[in-house]
């Protein structure tokens, strides 16, 4: 495969939506003298959906496949076990094989609607992290120092407070520290939470003897209510959601988080952001008309032209005229059934910490009716909007 070495293309591969890269310099000459790079990416299977968050550095990496290099994708079904300590300010549980095995049963798939799969290279790190034997963990456990980890910023700020850092979670940077080891990483790319683990990498290589890995860390990208996007807060924006439901959250974000948004999930050009972010703060341009721009890009990506036309036919039809959507998903319930079960089985709620978190800020209504009892029981055939887009009706069996 040719490796693409134009210059231009190279600079905004590193500058576009980028943090960070260690080490600028001697990636870029290695990019323009044309050598073919092993880029690495980790995801684990914590969550069985694929976020617009995580899709900022998988696009990163599709825009280096572009250029001809080698994508090594590593599905942590090992690691996801051992569980991610990144800005977590408590101790995270295992997850169990089950949890892992369905996680995991449509992720080939998402992935595709953003890599080209059949020229990547996968791996799933139980091939190798489940075969260590103690020996040679106590060897990959010499790469780091018990200060090493504390300067963590989580676990400084977790220690300094008293409270449990379990071995455990030292255990899981040196396992993707390992993954770079094996797979002979030239480049790994993740999002700024990643900054610990990816450096790792570069710490067990350099033990073992092997060249450090460059890294590339690309900027995050805010959930719907403006924190990290996270789907154990419910505020994702999935790529599989329908495309009426990711045009209308998109439609829901707030006005300073466009021009990200258009920067981090869409291929509009630079300029082009830039010039939209200038009118709306000259009051030129209505953010309303930005964020529709905005959410018909992103449909397009995953959809394509059509259904993206389409969602924002919709959206303009049903919302701006205080409707709601013809195509309004249905579910059966029996009479006493928890609202909460309901909305979690048909995915209207992410968790049943989404579903409180909605009660609470009086974002669920039934039949036009604010519901503020998180045990609420079904009692009759009726139409529950959640959020200003979402609507299911539910039958009584």
């Amino acid at each position: 495969m040719l490796i693409n070495t134009d210059k231009q293309k190279i600079n905004e591969v590193l500058t576009r939506g980028v943090e960070e890269v260690i080490d600028f310099n001697h990636l870029k000459e290695r990019m323009e003298k044309g050598e073919m790079l092993r880029v690495k990416f980790g995801i684990d299977p914590t969550g069985p959906k694929i976020h617009l968050g995580r899709a900022v550095p998988l696009r990163k990496l599709r825009a280096f496949q572009d250029l001809g290099h080698q994508i090594v994708l590593i599905v942590g079904d090992f690691t996801a076990r051992i569980g991610d300590p990144s800005d977590k300010l408590e101790k995270r549980p295992m997850l169990t094989k089950e949890d892992i095995e369905k996680n995991m049963k449509d992720y080939i798939v998402q992935l595709g609607k953003i890599l080209d799969m059949g020229k990547v290279e996968v791996h799933y790190n139980s091939e190798f992290l489940s075969k260590l034997n103690l020996e040679e963990i106590a060897e990959l456990a010499e790469s780091f120092s018990v200060g090493q980890m504390l300067a963590r910023r989580n676990f400084k700020d977790r220690f300094e407070k008293g409270e449990e850092i379990s071995v455990r979670e030292f255990l899981y940077p040196l396992m993707q520290g390992y993954d770079s080891l094996v797979v002979n990483t030239d480049l790994e790319i993740g999002g700024f939470d990643q900054l610990f683990n990816l450096k790792a990498g570069r710490i067990v290589q350099r033990h073992y003897g092997k060249p450090e890995q460059d890294i590339l860390i690309t900027k995050m990208i805010e959930g719907t209510d403006g924190r990290k996007m996270s789907t154990s807060w419910g505020n994702v924006i999935n790529i599989i959601d329908e495309p009426n439901e990711i045009f209308g959250k998109l439609m829901s974000i707030s006005d300073e988080l466009i021009a990200k948004y258009l920067l981090l999930a869409t291929d509009m050009p630079e300029g082009e952001i830039i010039d939209i972010g200038g009118k709306m703060e000259k009051g030129e341009l209505n953010p309303r008309d930005a964020k529709m721009e905005l959410a018909k890009r992103v449909v397009e990506i995953y959809y394509g032209n059509v259904e993206a036309e389409s969602a924002k036919n919709n959206f303009i039809e049903t919302f701006q005229k205080g409707g709601i959507p013809e195509d309004v998903k249905e579910a059966e319930a029996e009479i006493g059934a928890n609202l909460n079960d309901v909305l979690l089985g048909e995915g209207l709620v992410s968790s049943k910490a989404d579903f409180r978190r909605l009660i609470e800020g009086n974002a669920i209504e039934i039949n036009d009716e604010k519901i503020t009892d998180a045990q609420y029981k079904i009692k009759k055939d009726c139409l529950v909007r959640v959020g200003k887009y979402r609507f299911l009706k539910i039958k009584i069996k």
